[in-house]
């Protein structure tokens, strides 16, 4: 399959599988990278300053580890860097990822029978220009009555300490019981489409 990318590489900041799986959807081939920040050491009130504040962090590190391997080559073809962060709003609450049984438990009882925003930034760096592209997306997710037992199967499968408010709308488990979401699915799931392409067409 042709990629949309023959003319630039991308580099995606970000271990998460959903972030990989929208990229690829999307068309680009890119490689990946981490940044192993302490995201706990960074905080903002604002959900939206801290996604944002969290993803040019990451993007920060993430430069700093490439510049250790050497300087970019001015001749070297434009290479983007793509680092994203997310958080789940619930009653005015930031939730990242849980850090517990018992928080994860908590977080997903909440939204059984509720519903809960989700905010999702993404930046991307022209590696070679050093300029930097950044915005935030939200959505909303409302859910229907999720059974104990459930709940109980989604803490056993261990998925819900991997992502932020321990909410992964595409699990098969959590999927029968989303009642809508208001705005888009890939911005839930970790990375805006609409937002990253527009991004990328500014960056280039």
């Amino acid at each position: 399959m042709a990629t949309k990318n023959p003319s630039f590489n991308i580099i995606l900041g970000s271990s998460s599988k959903a972030r990989k799986q929208i990229l690829a959807e999307m068309g680009y081939e890119f490689t990946i990278m981490t940044a192993d920040i302490d995201e706990k050491s960074i905080r903002r009130e604002k959900p939206e300053d801290l996604v944002v504040t969290l993803a040019e962090a990451k993007a920060d590190a993430i430069v700093q580890r490439l510049l250790t391997d050497g300087p970019l080559k001015a001749d070297a073809s434009t290479t983007l860097l793509i680092t994203a962060d997310t958080v789940v709003v619930y009653r005015g609450t930031i939730r990242e990822k849980p850090t517990s049984e018992k928080e994860a438990r908590e977080f997903v009882k909440g939204y059984s029978g509720s519903h809960a925003a989700v905010v999702g930034s993404v930046v991307v760096t022209n590696l070679v220009t050093g300029k930097r592209y950044g915005g935030w997306e939200s959505a909303e997710v409302y859910f229907l009555e999720i059974p104990d037992e459930v709940i109980d199967n989604l803490i056993d499968d261990g998925v819900t300490f991997n992502v932020a408010g321990g909410l992964m709308l595409e699990h098969p488990l959590t999927l029968p019981f989303v009642d809508a979401v208001v705005g888009s699915a890939d911005t839930v799931m970790g990375l805006s489409k609409a937002l990253t392409e527009k991004l990328i067409k500014e960056a280039l």
